[in-house]
C-alpha cells in the first residue's frame, strides 16, 4: 500500500495569519476566527513555521482566501505560489517525523523528484471534531514542497 501521495494545488490567495507562538494573543486571535469558518469537504487551512523573521519566528496559519470573507485583525491576504507537494498522513503530535521525513525522501527520489527548499512545508487537521472524539486523536496531513 502507498502512504505518500502527490498533490499539485494551484495558484491562490490565502489569508496569512502573523507569525506567532500559540499562547500569544495575535494568533490565538487567528485560531478564534479559524475555528468559526465553516467546515468543507476538505480543509482549507494550512500551518506552516515561518522563520523569515528573526526577531520573531513563530507558526503562521493560512486559510484559502474567498473575496466575500471577513478578515481576522492582523491577518493579510497574500499570493500563494501553489506547487506539487508530497502529502503524507499522521497523527497530530504523535508522529514519528524523522521517519515519515525518510520515507517521503526514499518515495521522491524512487520517482526522481526532490525537496523543494524554497517553498515552506504545511500541515492540517483532516479530521473532524466528530471523527477526533471517535479515534481520540486527530489525523494529520504533512506536506512537502517538491520539485
Amino acid at each position: 500500500m502507498q502512504s505518500i501521495r502527490l498533490y499539485d494545488m494551484p495558484r491562490c490567495r490565502m489569508i496569512a495569519s502573523p507569525a506567532g507562538m500559540f499562547g500569544e494573543p495575535a494568533l490565538d486571535r487567528f485560531c478564534e476566527w479559524l475555528s468559526h469558518q465553516p467546515r468543507t469537504l476538505f480543509p482549507r487551512d494550512f500551518l506552516t513555521f515561518d522563520d523569515s523573521d528573526p526577531a520573531h519566528p513563530g507558526f503562521r496559519w493560512l486559510y484559502v482566501y474567498d473575496e466575500d470573507m471577513e478578515l481576522p485583525d492582523a491577518a493579510e491576504v497574500i499570493d500563494f505560489p501553489g506547487g506539487m507537494y508530497a502529502v503524507a498522513t499522521g497523527i497530530d503530535q504523535q508522529t514519528d517525523k524523522v521517519a515519515m521525513d525518510k520515507a517521503v525522501a526514499e518515495f521522491l527520489t524512487q520517482h526522481g523528484m526532490a525537496l523543494d527548499g524554497g517553498r515552506k512545508e504545511l500541515g492540517h487537521i483532516i479530521t473532524s471534531p466528530r471523527v477526533h472524539d471517535r479515534l481520540g486523536y486527530d489525523q494529520m496531513d504533512y506536506w512537502y514542497p517538491i520539485k
